[in-house]
């Protein structure tokens, strides 16, 4: 296991959890699957996974809730399952820390190639998929955005010389700003650059993180171009 990617898989479908590890499993990732959200989290404290896959509707302790308290303790990434695409689920999984989502029933080709997308981004995918430092978008060196500033070697965000913190996504996302202030991006090349789909996703995450990333380092740092995307004020 020491040499694979570790799954924490939370599924209350025995059918959905077994199929699925299954599939996981022949595709090389170790996982450990949990029936209800409490087994989960304990699980999670226990494993420490690479990457947690959550199911949004599991008794005890659900998705959702179960998002935040490993948010709480760790930066590890997490994806969102839920049998609907309503809105409501999708923004607060993503409000409670999630990194993406995936609706069900999910192919499952789709499904490995959304994990391995998010572990590019974080840096734990082994062997072809581990993203290499050299690849990211913003050059080394320190940035300041009026009260704000970005070290782009040592990954560290200040804000009136107090420390900020992020996830590893939204680390990317402001490096993307940051890499070229003043300039509108789109929310489908923030997809594409962030979140690595080569097909189109659900704007709605970028929105969120945008969001998520306001309230951290100023809710007029970044700005909506109504029609065209965001831009990181210079």
């Amino acid at each position: 296991m020491a040499d694979q990617t570790h799954v924490l898989f939370v599924e209350d479908d025995d059918v959905i959890r077994e199929a699925t590890q299954l599939a996981l499993e022949r595709d090389g990732f170790a996982v450990t699957a949990m029936p209800d959200g409490l087994s989960g989290l304990q699980a999670f404290r226990t494993d420490r996974p690479d990457i947690a896959l959550l199911d949004v509707m599991v008794p005890g302790l659900d998705g959702v809730s179960l998002c935040r308290r490993i948010r709480d303790e760790s930066t590890v990434p997490v994806i969102m399952l839920s049998a609907r695409a309503d809105s409501i689920d999708v923004v607060l999984g993503l409000e409670a820390g999630a990194d993406d989502y995936v609706t069900k029933p999910f192919d499952g080709a789709v499904l490995v190639a959304r994990i391995r997308a998010v572990l590019r981004r974080f840096g734990h995918a082994s062997g072809p998929d581990r993203v290499d430092e050299a690849e990211s978008s913003a050059t080394g060196g320190m940035l300041a955005f009026g009260d704000l500033e970005v070290d782009t070697e040592g990954m560290e965000v200040r804000r009136g010389g107090q420390p900020v913190a992020l996830t590893p996504t939204e680390m990317r996302l402001l490096l993307e700003f940051s890499s070229a202030p003043g300039t509108v991006l789109s929310r489908d090349k923030l997809l594409e650059r962030v979140w690595d789909y080569g097909w189109g996703g659900d704007t709605r995450v970028v929105d969120v993180h945008v969001q998520r990333l306001r309230q951290k380092i100023g809710q007029d740092r970044i700005e909506t171009v109504r029609g065209f995307g965001y831009k990181l004020k210079a």
